[in-house]
């Protein structure tokens, strides 16, 4: 498995993967609305003082995504987006890897503080967060910028 920096060339395979596991979850792609920096992965992220990496198995297939995104630089927090992976790809160390990434970039970066939002519904995801460190407050948000209402548990993590 290989972690490379994703480019504008990649949205549509992000989008793709990213779709099929909104379909695990009766969720609906919505690049109109919450999930738009899709669409301008250099924009949104390079540009914007993050990094938005794709992780490929040997084949060159993307099977895996994250990002990390500046939420407050005078107060070195961070925010992490986009942890997704192929179903059959889950369990095996291929999240953990990616997780490790962007911690790793956030460090480097000087960032203080994880903190980010994930939909009610990733109870897998939940798990796997709570067990590299992150801790759940149990703060949750009702969200509309989808193609469906949804929610989501906030987590945070301190780094330094």
């Amino acid at each position: 498995m290989i972690i490379r920096k994703a480019t504008n060339r990649d949205s549509d395979e992000i989008i793709s993967l990213i779709s099929t596991v909104y379909d695990e979850y009766g969720e609906i792609m919505f690049t109109d609305g919450a999930d738009k920096d899709l669409l301008d992965i250099k924009e949104n992220y390079h540009l914007s003082g993050g990094d938005f990496i794709v992780l490929e198995n040997k084949m060159g297939e993307i099977i895996g995504t994250h990002a990390t995104l500046p939420k407050d630089i005078s107060n070195r927090l961070i925010t992490f987006r986009r942890l997704y992976l192929k179903k059959s790809c889950r369990g095996k160390g291929a999240g953990k890897k990616l997780m490790d990434w962007a911690v790793k970039w956030a460090i480097d970066q000087h960032f203080k503080r994880v903190e980010f939002w994930s939909d009610v519904r990733f109870e897998r995801a939940h798990k796997f967060f709570e067990g590299y460190g992150f801790t759940k407050t149990g703060e949750i948000r009702e969200m509309t910028d989808g193609a469906l209402p949804y929610s989501e548990y906030f987590f945070s993590l301190d780094l330094l």
